[in-house]
């Protein structure tokens, strides 16, 4: 099954709050993976799982390409892009459904669904997961800007964007990370939970 990409398309906004957000629980999923409770492996399949539900063309190239060097199977790779999960590890298949969910809702899961990922995991490896969603979340709705500009610049236009809109989603990365950054920076020392519903 053929990868179908732009299948959502995030506002300028909605760009920024991913940012933030990412940003915010990057320090879990840097510190998961460096204690080795969440494989290479694991965390590429989270990243193709949410690409695939927000259908990012470049950001599917990338860690398609990330998931073959690391030795994942084309096979594994294509069910993961096409939203199938058969094949994944049965302890990972919770963590891939949430970041499904996760994307599917722009961000917003429901708190029985959170509930359910830290129950399954642990608060640690909870974190480590959100963190990897986050970040393909961050990648994701910059990265689908940037496909269709590309697109456009082959002559080939994307019936779900314009040219403005591309062009502000780029740049509007440039204004939002230093903000980004400071937003994540005071949240944190208020302690603010890194999840809200």
């Amino acid at each position: 099954m053929a990868q179908e990409f732009y299948k959502k398309i995030y506002t300028v906004k909605e760009g920024y709050v991913a940012l933030y957000k990412g940003l915010r629980t990057y320090k879990y999923l840097k510190r998961n993976k460096k204690n080795k409770q969440m494989s290479s492996h694991f965390i590429e399949r989270i990243m193709l799982a949410v690409t695939e539900v927000n259908g990012c063309e470049v950001c599917a190239y990338g860690h398609t390409k990330i998931a073959l060097e690391q030795g994942m199977s084309d096979q594994e790779i294509q069910m993961l892009l096409s939203g199938a999960i058969e094949g994944a590890p049965d302890h990972e298949v919770k963590a891939i459904i949430f970041a499904q969910h996760y994307a599917d809702t722009k961000g917003n899961p429901t708190k029985e669904s959170w509930d359910r990922i830290v129950e399954a995991y642990g608060t640690e490896k909870a974190l480590g997961i959100l963190g990897a969603i986050r970040m393909i979340m961050i990648g994701n709705s910059y990265g689908i800007a940037i496909s269709a500009l590309k697109s456009r610049m082959k002559g080939k236009p994307i019936e779900k964007t314009g040219f403005l809109y591309e062009i502000r989603m780029i740049l509007s990365l440039i204004v939002s990370l230093p903000v980004a950054m400071i937003h994540s920076f005071i949240l944190n020392i208020f302690k603010v939970p890194v999840i809200d519903f």
